[in-house]
């Protein structure tokens, strides 16, 4: 594994259950928006579809926990 990894995170809105326990979960890192689908929060709002979000790393641990839990299976993590 290559040293000083930055995991990433995006969603894929078209997969998105809407039922936001991405949210609940981890909810430093995704909210929901009015039309009730999961986003990926970024500096200064929401990140669009499949965009890719660095995590901070306190953070990594919900956010697998949310990838693990997704109803729809569209929250995708990399490690870069």
């Amino acid at each position: 594994m290559k040293e000083n990894t930055q995991m990433k995170v995006s969603i894929e809105q078209d997969y998105c259950t809407g039922d936001g326990l991405c949210a609940d979960l981890c909810p430093d890192v995704f909210a929901m928006n009015d039309e009730g689908l999961a986003h990926v929060k970024e500096a200064g709002g929401l990140a669009g579809t499949g965009q890719r979000v660095e995590v901070d790393q306190a953070m990594e641990e919900g956010v697998l926990d949310a990838q693990a839990q997704c109803a729809g299976e569209c929250i995708y993590v990399s490690m870069d």
